[in-house]
């Protein structure tokens, strides 16, 4: 099994049990996710509303969460700073492709800004890699996008 750490912080991000597809000359992996659904939450606040003479309204479950996004100049901000801390950690080849690369992988993320949603790894570090959610049209799954050369793999 391969595990993909985050080359700046350490953190796992991704297995081998998830399959990617290379976009954006390499620099980007796209990711199918899955949600797993362990079962219905079922909340039982006490009350017997037929006993009271009310109807059972239940709960409802349809909570959003909202996580706020970062505006253009934000995630530009971000994106310099990434490119100032990840490019001293790359080697050669791999240095230049990334440079050549990231202005076009950046680009092709900006107009996904407000579909987008973010995460870090689990030490929660804010100078390490995003990762990046968004549901393609009609998906039930999120679609994961990744930083390719920002990630280190190990063998389990």
């Amino acid at each position: 099994m391969l595990v993909y750490q985050d080359l700046l912080t350490g953190d796992e991000l991704l297995s081998d049990s998830f399959p990617y597809k290379e976009i954006e000359n390499g620099l980007l992996w796209e990711v199918e996710g899955k949600w797993v659904v362990q079962g219905a939450v079922d909340v039982d606040i006490g009350a017997n509303p037929s006993a009271e003479g009310g109807e059972d309204e239940g709960v409802d479950d349809q909570a959003v969460k909202e996580q706020p996004a970062f505006d253009k100049k934000q995630f530009v901000t971000f994106m310099k700073r990434y490119i100032k801390l990840l490019t001293p950690k790359l080697e050669g080849e791999k240095q230049e492709l990334f440079k050549k690369h990231i202005e076009g992988a950046t680009k092709y993320l900006l107009p996904k800004l407000k579909d987008l949603q973010f995460f870090v790894g689990e030490s929660m570090h804010d100078d390490g890699s995003l990762v990046f959610a968004y549901y393609k049209d009609g998906a039930t799954d999120p679609t994961f996008i990744y930083f390719a050369y920002g990630l280190k793999e190990i063998k389990c």
